[in-house]
Formats: C-alpha cells, structure tokens, sequence
C-alpha cells in the first residue's frame, strides 16, 4: 500500500482534472477506445471509481450506471476507501483477485483512460514515469487475463524501445498514434 498510495492518487487527481476540463461540445468525439465516446468514457471512469471504492470496503462489483457527471468527486471517495489500510488485505469478494492486484488494475484504468481523454480532447497529458512502469510491469504480468476478461483489446504493434507510455497503450490495445478527427 504504502508505494501504490501516491501513484494512485496522482494518477487519479491527473485523469480527474482532465475531466473537469472537457468541454460539453466535446462530449461526442470519438475516443481511442473504439467503443466510447468521451461521454461514454467519462461514464465509465465514474463507473470504475465506483465500483473500486466499493470493492475497497469489500462490497461485490456493481454494474455500470447513467452518465453523472461526478467522476472527481467518485475519485475522491475511492481514494479515501484505498488509504485504509484493511483495504489491502484478502481478495475481492466479487472479482477473486488480491486486493493488491485490483489497486494495479484501478491504477492502469487511470493512466490508460487518461490517456485515452486526453488525446480525444486535445489535452497535454504526461502520466508520472513511476505510475507509467507501475501500470507497464502490471499488464506485462497480466496481459492474458486482461484480454479474457475484456479489459484489454488485441495488442498493437510498438517498436520494443518505445517509450513506456507508448508500450502499454500497446499492450492494452490502444493506437498510441491516434488523433481526433478535431478536438474542438
């Protein structure tokens, strides 16, 4: 917990400020993951706060809700729930992983995502070299699992001296050299 804390927080507080920052005539573009647009990203991010707030007091997955437009507010309840240290121990009730192992998996979701908002909206975006190697070792272990359970699309070819961020977008599934059409 101790080292996980500060890049989850730093992680989260970086995706949240690039939500406040979205504009309402942005909430349709296209984002780098295929299926969302930055509403329906924005939807989602709410939805993971939620879910790993709730899983972070030891509560069952929850299904995803209408949009809400509260995602730093939700970021900020999940990370009150993770800086309990009981938080930490045991597996997920409703995933059956190590608690240990949902912090990395809530931690990639912030740096990929935020990146995945950034680009649709035409933010700057520069993720923490230590959060980046922390989400990067992560899915490199958890690749697989990743992709059978949906939360990974199929990989897309980076050259192997990439930079870090461009290889987990790449292992994730994402383009790193997507653009918007026009971010507005």
């Amino acid at each position: 917990m101790d080292d996980m804390m500060p890049l989850m927080r730093r992680a989260t507080e970086q995706t949240a400020e690039l939500v406040r920052e979205v504009r309402p005539e942005q909430l349709g573009l296209p984002t780098p993951c295929e299926e969302f647009t930055v509403r329906d990203l924005i939807n989602h991010l709410e939805w993971v706060a939620e879910m790993f707030e709730g899983l972070a007091h030891g509560k069952p997955m929850i299904e995803q809700g209408p949009y809400a437009g509260d995602f730093p507010e939700r970021a900020e309840r999940t990370l009150t729930a993770w800086s309990r240290p009981e938080a930490w121990e045991g597996t997920s009730p409703g995933m059956g992983l190590p608690m240990t192992t949902l912090a990395q998996m809530y931690l990639t979701d912030m740096v990929v995502h935020g990146w995945d908002l950034a680009t649709a909206t035409g933010q700057d975006y520069e993720p923490a070299p230590e959060t980046v190697a922390r989400a990067l070792d992560f899915t490199d272990r958890m690749v697989e699992m990743g992709r059978q359970r949906g939360a990974f699309g199929p990989p897309v070819a980076v050259p192997d001296d990439a930079p870090p961020l461009t290889r987990l977008l790449g292992i994730v599934g994402r383009d790193p050299s997507w653009t918007p059409a026009d971010p507005m």
